[in-house]
């Protein structure tokens, strides 16, 4: 459910056109719906209102500031995966006790960082790792919290490049090896157990791997229990999916259910379960509007090209993912087959290929929908394109909560040394 709905002829984000929009703002530009935003955290968390749990945003699917706050004023907690995560979640006054540090390559200068910031518990994913938080926090004189993530080794039925609860993934530590991970934690003077935590990937639209996966957690967390290592927190990751086309993932509150069910693996252990939904709760929150440049008719194919480019929105390109586009004023009925392309000088840059959509003409605005995550934290300025601008509305009212970068933007930090040239 979304906020994005055609009131006549023209396209709104609740009560504003988009089409005022893109002649205030310009293009390309994320427009996010705050109602959109507010709706979806509240339906998670409330999916989840029978036990005590924490909802912590994936907020490397979104890491605009207002978007950010939108949800921590909500009482969202916050999954961050850097330390220039942690340093937005702090701006926007997110609960340190509600920050939960993940990710397999964390620098010992944000460790200390984090130990510093007083944040709810380390997702540790490998020895070294444990090694280098029990280094950092001794040096400071600091106990770190820590849970270890154990790779299940479930499949999630989903893209490869966003799997990550298999052997073959890189994170986590297999279970087989996990027990012994808890023990040497259990043993270091500066290291806190404080839960246990599995991510199995994004994009899911089926609840049995969650299930699967949960089972074989809840075996590993007996035999703890039996080695005298008492948990407090259970993290279930996130990865629930979202519908950009044809899919029909279980809402929050079938996948609600279905961990509950799994969970009765655990009953006897007092456990607090931590939820890291990203793409769930932003995903369909947000738009790409992007402006028609030229049509080119081809021997073999149409091209519609348009100001927006995978520099903006990378998904299509990267993950061969499916976006919907809708035209912001619609009148016109007739359609054509058409691969709808950017300017960026690389076959792989298209938005949609062989898509049937609206005959369209330079100048028309079109909104690639389902882009509220993985859009803007994935762009970049390559071709040295500035990046878009960011919009959120609420009601009838909308602020640029990111201002569109400037040429002088993309040399900001550059230098040329004396002796050059």
């Amino acid at each position: 459910m979304h906020h994005f709905e055609y009131q006549g002829d023209d396209l709104y984000c609740e009560g504003v056109a988009l089409q005022t929009i893109a002649e205030q703002v310009g293009t390309p530009t994320y427009v996010y719906s705050y109602a959109t935003l507010e709706r979806h955290f509240q339906v998670f968390d409330q999916a989840f209102g029978g036990r005590p749990h924490t909802v912590c945003f994936s907020m490397k699917a979104n890491s605009n500031l207002a978007v950010l706050r939108t949800l921590v004023a909500l009482g969202a907690g916050v999954d961050i995966v850097s330390g220039g995560e942690l340093f937005r979640a702090l701006k926007v006054g997110a609960d340190p006790k509600k920050i939960v540090f993940s990710g397999v390559g964390k620098r010992e200068e944000e460790i200390e960082f984090a130990l510093k910031t007083g944040i709810l518990t380390f997702n540790v994913e490998s020895h070294m790792e444990l090694v280098a938080i029990e280094r950092v926090a001794a040096r400071i004189g600091q106990r770190a919290p820590i849970s270890l993530r154990v790779n299940p080794d479930v499949d999630a039925e989903t893209h490869p490049y966003i799997s990550t609860g298999l052997k073959k993934n890189k994170f986590g530590i297999p279970v087989p090896e996990a027990r012994q991970e808890y023990g040497f934690a259990k043993s270091q003077p500066h290291l806190e157990v404080v839960g246990i935590d599995c991510h199995i990937g994004s994009q899911l639209t089926k609840v049995a791997p969650f299930r699967d996966a949960i089972g074989r957690v809840a075996a590993l967390c007996r035999d703890l229990q039996s080695d005298g290592i008492a948990l407090r927190y259970l993290d279930i990751g996130g990865g629930l999916g979202i519908p950009y086309d044809q899919e029909e993932p279980p809402a929050p509150a079938e996948y609600a259910r279905a961990i509950q069910e799994a969970l009765d693996a655990f009953r006897g252990l007092d456990l607090t379960l931590l939820c890291e939904p990203g793409r769930v709760i932003v995903g369909n929150a947000g738009v790409l509007l992007t402006r028609v440049l030229y049509l080119k008719q081809g021997e073999i194919k149409n091209f519609v090209i348009v100001d927006a480019a995978f520099n903006d929105l990378i998904r299509p390109a990267f993950y061969d993912s499916f976006h919907g586009l809708r035209p912001v004023r619609r009148g016109e009925t007739k359609t054509w087959i058409a691969d709808v392309v950017g300017p960026i000088c690389e076959t792989g840059d298209f938005l949609a290929r062989d898509r049937e959509i609206k005959r369209c003409q330079p100048g028309d605005l079109l909104a690639v929908m389902s882009a509220g995550a993985y859009g803007f934290t994935m762009a970049s300025n390559y071709n040295s394109r500035p990046r878009a601008a960011e919009v959120l509305v609420r009601g009838d009212q909308f602020a640029v909560v990111r201002q569109r970068e400037s040429l002088e933007d993309l040399i900001r930090g550059e230098a040329v040394p004396s002796w050059v040239g």
